[in-house]
């Protein structure tokens, strides 16, 4: 189970990245997220009732970020890797996930909004971007903190720990 856990920190600090460099996340970012999480509940040991709670409440929080994507609160990025880190973390870290989250993006937000008063020139592409006050905010970053906060309390990631001798 620690090899395939691997991908979850992994795939979640290269979005966060990423999305700081472009301000998007690629697909495959969630994809494999998503992808990587059978062949580790499965090698964690997890009866299919858990797996099968899992996959429900990620597909639930899927459904719910694309409602927030449709109404502009947040990028189709963002509510897929949600989604994806929401099939790890599943409802017992839920919580966690969402106050990290929370406050990491508050931080974000704070950070960019006095970065961007104090009129910098940057001479790299991304930074430019990520200054600039018509951009949004690189809430990968975010997500990545509040999933990883959760981690410990996903069954799956704790047999992966457990398995590193963590």
């Amino acid at each position: 189970a620690s090899l395939f856990c691997l991908a979850f920190p992994l795939l979640l600090l290269y979005a966060a990245w990423y999305d700081v460099s472009t301000m998007t996340i690629p697909n495959w970012v969630s994809i494999g997220l998503a992808a990587a999480f059978l062949p580790a509940a499965f090698a964690a040991g997890l009866p299919m009732q858990l797996v099968g709670l899992h996959l429900a409440f990620g597909a639930g929080v899927l459904l719910a970020c694309a409602g927030l994507f449709y109404l502009g609160v947040f990028g189709g990025g963002d509510a897929k890797v949600i989604a994806a880190a929401s099939l790890w973390t599943g409802l017992a870290g839920v919580s966690s996930f969402v106050m990290g989250m929370a406050i990491a993006g508050g931080v974000l937000a704070v950070s960019l909004i006095l970065l961007r008063k104090m009129k910098l020139a940057p001479t790299k592409e991304w930074a430019k971007r990520l200054l600039s006050p018509q951009e949004g905010a690189p809430y990968a970053v975010a997500i990545a903190i509040g999933a990883l906060i959760a981690a410990p309390a996903s069954p799956v990631l704790a047999a992966g720990l457990a398995g590193m001798g963590v």
